[in-house]
């Protein structure tokens, strides 16, 4: 008889791809997303998660869908697994989520561990009973359920808690799934689905995303001024997505995009909407002084990770942390209750070495100091 913790697991490999493609969402753009070589991610950040698990590897008993969707790098890292079902193609499905992640819950697992966006969540909820414990271990593009840890580390280190018998709270957890078809368009809908019982241990679990658009149109206003004097000849400023940087370029007499990536130069925008490749492309082409604007998720915190994937970590090193800025109204800093800006990068050093105190702008020449971490504090 085995003995231990059993835990399931399933990945979904092709989570994530439309983010670094600026395809605002993976469904139904796989095949598209790789045509455009962008590679698969989701895979990388389960193996940051269970890397946080070697230690534990004799107290846990894996069972896992097959292939690429678990077993395949459950056994790369030398851990025991037992395999479950099997898959309908060479390509996954949502059917195969599905219907994996009940055979799983068959055969009596104490903790679902899986990895995709809010799709993946969808069907979880669809397929599994009331009652069984699940995690999520964010790879899509935006993730609005609150069954999600705050980054792959963070998921790694609560299974380990779960796993030494620490003691973790558990909870009801919501599921949503968002309209990507609108979302395109620049439309948030989402809708609820359901919940699922999660470990709701404060620092490693997200919050669920706050929905809607807050615009202080005169604060907005001041920072845009103040953003327009930082800017020097032949600077090049990338702008995350969100209502707040969407704010400042409509302050600024400029039409961006509310979901996208847009690229600001000399005052002027220089493109909009554009992938990781076409960025990474753009910034071959022209040298000069660049910066990256961001600002956080509404509810969440997260200033990297969700929805800005196209700001990925080659990027990032390539413009320099010190040129990496937060744009954050008092308001939505107040909204937080607290709690930090979190980074989720993909790159675990990455994220260490944007932990700490970062300079937000938060008015006309005004900026506060705000913690970031990997993973929320209490």
């Amino acid at each position: 008889m085995h003995t231990g913790f059993r835990i399931g697991l399933l990945i979904n490999p092709l989570a994530g791809l439309g983010g670094q493609a600026g395809l605002k969402g993976s469904d139904g753009v796989a095949e598209q997303a790789l045509a455009m070589g962008i590679e698969p991610r989701a895979t990388a950040r389960v193996r940051t998660a269970l890397e946080q698990l070697l230690p534990l590897r004799e107290r846990l008993h894996w069972l896992a869908a097959p292939g690429p969707m678990g077993g395949d790098l459950l056994r790369q890292m030398g851990f025991a697994v037992d395999t479950v079902g099997q898959l309908d193609g060479p390509q996954t499905s949502a059917e195969d989520t599905r219907r994996l992640a009940l055979q799983l819950h068959e055969q009596g697992i104490d903790l679902l561990l899986f990895a995709g966006g809010d799709g993946t969540a969808r069907d979880i909820c669809a397929a599994l009973p009331a009652g069984q414990l699940v995690l999520g271990i964010p790879a899509g593009v935006k993730i609005h359920s609150g069954v999600y840890a705050v980054n792959p580390r963070a998921a790694g280190e609560l299974v380990a808690m779960l796993a030494s018998g620490e003691l973790v709270r558990l909870s009801e957890a919501e599921v949503r799934d968002i309209d990507e078809q609108a979302f395109r368009q620049g439309q948030v809908r989402t809708r609820h689905f359901g919940e699922l019982a999660v470990p709701s241990e404060g620092r490693f679990v997200q919050q669920v995303k706050q929905g809607g658009r807050e615009v202080e149109t005169l604060v907005l206003d001041d920072i845009a001024a103040w953003l327009q004097e930082l800017q020097a000849p032949d600077s090049y400023w990338i702008l995350g997505p969100g209502s707040t940087t969407l704010g400042l370029l409509e302050a600024m007499g400029l039409q961006g995009t509310l979901l996208g990536v847009d690229l600001l130069c000399d005052g002027q925008l220089l493109a909009t909407d554009v992938s990781e490749p076409q960025l990474w492309k753009l910034m071959q082409q022209h040298s000069g002084d660049w910066h990256i604007l961001v600002t956080a998720i509404g509810g969440q915190g997260h200033i990297l990770g969700r929805g800005n994937q196209q700001i990925s970590p080659r990027i990032l090193r390539r413009v320099g942390l010190d040129n990496l800025q937060v744009v954050a109204t008092k308001t939505k800093l107040r909204s937080l209750d607290g709690r930090p800006f979190l980074v989720d990068s993909g790159d675990s050093q990455l994220d260490q070495q944007l932990t700490g105190l970062r300079r937000v702008l938060s008015g006309y020449r005004e900026e506060m100091l705000y913690p970031v971490s990997w993973k929320a504090e209490n």
